[in-house]
């Protein structure tokens, strides 16, 4: 892989944004691209790298950002005679174009890590942030007297300020009555999409009046699991911290299987009018205006036989965007 893709994904990471890999694994002659070609697109249809060119690099794009979208990987096969279905999980698309060959393409999403916040630096809050960081999470502890040596694979702050604190976190507050307030504050400011709290059910109930008198909403204080975590009977601190993952795993899972496809951001898509093929909107190279409407094409030439006649390919109901 080319070094600097290496590095542009390395920056994605760091900021926490979508990208997609893909990869050429197979191909035919006269495909322009070769088995190894990688390429790198991103949330916002920006293309990096190579993996074929003309009606390729535009089916590539549209099927990255959609495996961006979904979070899901899939093989692709573009073929001037697609096989028809003869391999089961491989996404067969027609190359309507005069480029011919065939190339398959592995298409991976890279995903943001999940986050973990854990606001205090008890035991279980030591064990959690272990385990926490061997499942992949990007682990943030909130504890003023937190010693980074106990946490050694988790980035320690200080002070609980808003803006310090990732969006969308499963958060933890284990402060022991010191700080409890401030810290549930914090991470339901942050739009979480888990806080669970370390307390009894009537020293939980005390926070919550208190939460309440603050301005903190009913629904907002509903959606905390205390005391946190699974009723698997667990008394040490290990075990405490199993079952909260375990929880956070379960609420995890059930909102993915509860958010339909629709629901998730898909990539904006046209038509070429020349072709038929389907074409992102972002990213889209090749693009003409003609009495106020925009359209999109694969590639080059299908731009260039729109323009020299337009009124040839406008009546074949094809999507246009209106600019």
């Amino acid at each position: 892989m080319r070094p600097d893709l290496l590095t542009l994904a390395a920056g994605l990471v760091e900021r926490q944004e979508r990208f997609a890999f893909v990869t050429v694994v197979r191909r035919e002659p006269p495909s322009s691209a070769r088995v190894g070609d990688v390429a790198l697109v991103t949330e916002r249809g920006e293309y990096h790298g190579w993996a074929g060119g003309g009606c390729t690099r535009s089916t590539v794009l549209l099927e990255a950002m959609r495996a961006i979208a979904d979070g899901e990987p899939r093989l692709l096969s573009l073929s001037p005679e697609p096989e028809g279905g003869r391999r089961p999980g491989v996404v067969f698309l027609p190359m309507t174009c005069e480029s011919g060959g065939t190339v398959e393409i592995y298409v991976e999403p890279v995903l943001p890590a999940a986050r973990l916040l854990l606001f205090g630096n008890s035991p279980s809050v030591r064990v959690l942030a272990r385990i926490g960081h061997a499942m992949g999470y990007r682990v943030d502890v909130v504890d003023p007297d937190a010693a980074e040596a106990d946490f050694p694979d988790a980035k320690v702050l200080r002070s609980p300020a808003a803006d310090g604190l990732p969006l969308g976190a499963h958060v933890l507050v284990a402060t022991m009555g010191d700080r409890d307030i401030e810290a549930i504050e914090a991470a339901l400011s942050r739009s979480p999409a888990y806080v669970g709290v370390i307390a009894s059910a009537k020293r939980f109930a005390l926070l919550r009046d208190a939460l309440l008198a603050r301005g903190v909403s009913s629904e907002a204080l509903a959606r905390i699991a205390a005391p946190a975590g699974l009723d698997i009977g667990a008394r040490t601190p290990e075990e405490i911290a199993v079952s909260i993952m375990a929880q956070i795993v379960e609420r995890r899972r059930r909102s993915a299987q509860a958010q339909s496809a629709p629901e998730r951001e898909q990539p904006r898509e046209a038509v070429d009018p020349v072709c038929g093929m389907s074409v992102a909107v972002a990213g889209a190279r090749h693009t003409a205006e003609v009495l106020g409407v925009a359209y999109y094409f694969c590639c080059a030439g299908c731009r260039t036989k729109f323009l020299a006649e337009p009124a040839r390919f406008l009546g074949t109901g094809s999507k246009a965007l209106r600019s």
